[in-house]
């Protein structure tokens, strides 16, 4: 659909170009039988300025490209109006580029996705508490295998993680039956007051669909809209607040390794390699078992405290592992940038999430 936006507002632009030559009389322009002012040229010409540039802002993500492309459907269609014999047929294109604006709109009034991922956040970096030095005193007390991770992660001598910031690209599915679909996700997660703040953009047979994850104090959601406007998805509850606890700390072990150091994390050794952590935050507890190779690096996350819900009605409980990988400097520290997300069903093994880590920055002060 992106692709199709920017084509149909460039070609559908450059048509109206014509109505500025015939105008001013610059080229034979047959296929134009009634006669064009040089006023009426000059705003052919201006709607033709106008979607070049929607369809540029709407190509470099710009949020308010909308407004532009607003303005060049009004224009471009009060100008067919009038030139209804010449060009009736560009009230398709107009008819066409509607729906991408509309969406757009929706995506930027106060109570969409992208706007209340904004607003949460921001209050989360409000809070910015004093800087500290993660020492290896700190990790003195943490299994072998971690205290191993966390020193091979590049976190001694840097400051303690307080907030991060991670961008991730990937491919999810949303059942074993269907294809992978391409997203894009931001997330900002903070540890003085736990909270997961979680933003997705995706899209399904060439309609854009959104989704918010938000665990802030002791309550969790997921929300899912079609097009900025339907809501499929509204799930909540205490299978949520459980699954989200599991997520808040997979994202500690694999993204912010430095917060292990967490004292609501009570540690087990049951192999050189292998260790049981049990994660408690707001009442909600976990249990989770981390896996790690010969070099230091986690190569495996799995926990049975995870609920499976495509409705957000029905939920399901499932081994979930998060197998990882491909280990990348990130701002001087390394952290795997590829990993799966893994359902083991009765049916079968089903992975159902590939991400690969865009970027992640530490104690953010800024929205970004």
């Amino acid at each position: 659909m992106h692709v199709l936006t920017v084509l149909v507002m460039i070609i559908h632009g450059l048509l109206h170009v014509l109505g500025f030559v015939k105008a001013f009389g610059l080229a034979e322009t047959e296929q134009l039988t009634k006669a064009y002012s040089k006023p009426s040229g000059l705003l052919w010409l201006l709607a033709a300025v106008l979607f070049m540039a929607a369809a540029f802002l709407y190509l470099l993500q710009i949020e308010w490209w909308w407004i532009i492309g607003s303005i060049a459907i009004i224009l471009s269609q009060a100008l067919i109006l009038l030139y209804w014999r010449d060009a009736k047929f560009g009230t398709l294109a107009n008819l066409l580029l509607i729906v991408p604006v509309i969406i757009a709109l929706a995506g930027s009034l106060p109570t969409s996705y992208q706007k209340r991922f904004k607003a949460e956040v921001e209050k989360g970096l409000r809070r910015y508490p004093q800087q500290e030095t993660l020492t290896r005193e700190d990790i003195r007390h943490l299994p072998l295998p971690v205290q191993k991770y966390i020193i091979y992660s590049g976190a001694i001598g840097k400051d303690k993680v307080y907030n991060f910031r991670a961008v991730f690209q990937g491919q999810i599915k949303p059942d074993p039956k269907s294809d992978f679909l391409d997203f894009r996700s931001v997330q900002y997660n903070f540890y003085d007051e736990p909270a997961r703040i979680f933003y997705i953009r995706s899209g399904m047979f060439g309609i854009p669909f959104d989704g918010l994850h938000t665990y802030t104090g002791a309550t969790a959601t997921m929300q899912i809209k079609l097009a900025s406007l339907f809501q499929v998805v509204d799930a909540k509850g205490p299978e949520m607040n459980k699954s989200e606890t599991v997520t808040l700390f997979n994202d500690m072990c694999v993204l912010a390794p430095a917060t292990l150091i967490d004292e609501n994390i009570e540690w087990q050794t049951v192999s050189p390699l292998k260790v049981k952590a049990r994660f408690t935050n707001q009442g909600h507890t976990i249990t989770a078992t981390l896996f790690f190779n010969e070099a230091g690096e986690l190569i495996n996350f799995s926990s049975n405290d995870r609920y499976e819900s495509a409705d957000g009605k029905v939920f399901k409980n499932y081994q979930w592992t998060t197998p990882i990988k491909k280990y990348s400097d990130f701002n001087g520290r390394r952290l795997a940038s590829f990993g799966e997300l893994i359902w083991h069903k009765p049916t079968g093994r089903f992975c159902y999430g590939k991400f690969n880590l865009v970027a992640l920055s530490y104690n953010c002060q800024t929205f970004e």
